[in-house]
């Protein structure tokens, strides 16, 4: 690619294509526009500039027809030299997730105050815009969601019926619960029978802040 290396790239930048590189691993072929906008959330044409950025800083190629699966690595990612803002990896397909120490209203989840630490995961498994909680409570434990756990958190505004979610309701800090719509009826619900379910009517504050993706167990010193 005939364009010299631009140096920096931003956290997003970086994220897109942490999660460009782990959809071609996985599945052998780059990945749609339309696919890195609904695992981020955000537009088509917010994706074509985060592409487009990458291109011009050499770590994506799209010679050729500008198709929607033309994308592929190119030199600048090859390069064993590290670049400020890329999002560190820990070794071959792992990848470092920021852990929060608090999910507010309100407040960016990311925030340089909320980081209490890091959390080594599988890339695969932090596609798009990730992040690591600390679940406070018992009323997981049957899904598998320790008091103390980690649970990794992909960044959304929707779910599905059974999904596990983090969500904040009303003014209260996020809370980790599954997700039951059934007909017009919403709550989310514990796993955990000692636990009453939240229930989501109208007019009801409540927003969803992402999936949860995985769970660790934190090791403590």
């Amino acid at each position: 690619m005939a364009r010299g290396l631009i140096k920096g790239i931003t956290r997003r930048q970086a994220e897109t294509l942490a999660w460009i590189k782990a959809y071609l691993q996985e599945h052998g072929v780059a990945p749609q526009l339309t696919e890195i906008a609904e695992a981020f959330g955000i537009t088509p044409p917010s994706v074509l500039d985060l592409v487009d950025a990458l291109e011009k800083k050499g770590y994506i190629d799209r010679h050729g027809e500008r198709g929607s699966r033309v994308i592929r690595l190119g030199p600048a990612e090859g390069s064993s030299r590290r670049k400020r803002g890329v999002v560190p990896t820990a070794g071959k397909g792992t990848a470092w997730v920021s852990i929060v120490g608090r999910v507010a209203a309100g407040a960016p989840i990311l925030a340089e105050e909320n980081i209490v630490g890091r959390v080594r995961v599988d890339a695969l498994l932090a596609r798009g815009r990730c992040f690591a909680l600390e679940v406070k409570g018992d009323s997981m434990v049957d899904a598998g969601i320790p008091d103390g756990g980690l649970v990794i958190v992909r960044q959304q505004p929707v779910a599905e019926d059974g999904d596990v979610v983090v969500a904040i309701v009303g003014s209260e800090e996020a809370t980790v619960k599954r997700l039951s719509i059934k007909d017009d009826r919403i709550e989310l619900r514990p796993e955990n029978e000692q636990y009453e379910p939240i229930p989501v009517g109208p007019d009801t504050d409540m927003r969803i802040v992402g999936k949860v993706v995985g769970v660790r167990e934190r090791k403590r010193g």
